[in-house]
């Protein structure tokens, strides 16, 4: 069966543009890294196989197909995408993704490894700006669209709603804004990197869009709701709280008479 990185894998492999929304999923997969040694509190060591084409870390998107690649049992860790970039970047090792054992089998150069490291490390602008005029979001490319959304969706419990509008500035200058609804000052930075993510891997540059926080109690608040594109937020859905039934009240487990 496919996995996410295949399909990503295979669109990139039949549309050369799809290369950006393949590294993407790459950053954002769980995957397994194979180890010289097992994995300490404070440390991961790669291993790293020297080929015609350069030193390269091993990693499988799932464990199983690690296994296959192996006959001897081998220490590995799971680890995102983006972490083993970011413990790969300025080595000079290259990575080895699901080699032999699936449709998504292929070597990233380094250079491609820097490359990806830098992107996820990008900084979007967060603007306290206050622009004198909104009108509805125009001329932005659909990729990027589908990236916040993407992206967005998974911040339940941390962003309230999010609008992307058109803005007029000061002096008349335009731009688009993504304003971001109640989100506690402590994830704002982690919130403001993942939309610089979805902006880089959408072929973005960060500048073209202002990312800002705002409480619901704000003025104009409203008007963002009106001429701006709301992104749905699904609600955090926590499990309920169990409490242990008294005696005999459980149809799946009764009394045991003596």
């Amino acid at each position: 069966m496919q996995t996410p990185l295949d399909q990503a894998h295979e669109l990139m492999e039949a549309d050369e543009a799809q290369s950006l929304r393949f590294h993407e999923r790459l950053a954002d997969a769980e995957l397994f890294l194979m180890l010289e040694e097992e994995a300490s509190d404070d440390r991961a060591r790669p291993l790293i196989f020297q080929t015609s084409d350069g030193a390269f870390a091993l990693v499988f998107d799932r464990e199983d197909r690690l296994a296959n690649f192996v006959d001897t049992p081998t220490p590995f860790v799971a680890m995102s995408g983006r972490r083993i970039a970011k413990m790969l970047a300025g080595e000079g090792i290259g990575l080895g993704l699901n080699l032999g054992v699936a449709p998504s089998s292929m070597l990233m150069p380094p250079a491609t490894v820097d490359w990806l490291n830098e992107v996820l490390g990008a900084k979007s602008i967060v603007t306290e700006a206050v622009p004198e005029q909104l009108h509805p979001p125009k001329g932005l490319p659909e990729t990027l669209i589908t990236a916040l959304d993407t992206k967005l969706a998974n911040m339940s419990g941390v962003v309230s709603a999010a609008y992307l509008v058109g803005v007029t500035y000061q002096g008349a200058q335009n731009g688009h804004m993504l304003a971001m609804i109640d989100v506690p000052p402590a994830a704002q930075e982690g919130v403001a990197e993942a939309i610089s993510e979805a902006l880089a891997f959408s072929g973005i540059e960060a500048g073209q869009l202002d990312v800002t926080f705002l409480e619901a109690s704000a003025p104009h608040i409203e008007e963002f709701g009106k001429v701006g594109l709301k992104f749905d937020i699904p609600d955090l859905v926590l499990p309920a709280t169990l409490k242990p039934l008294a005696p005999g009240m459980d149809h799946e487990k009764p009394p045991k008479l003596r």
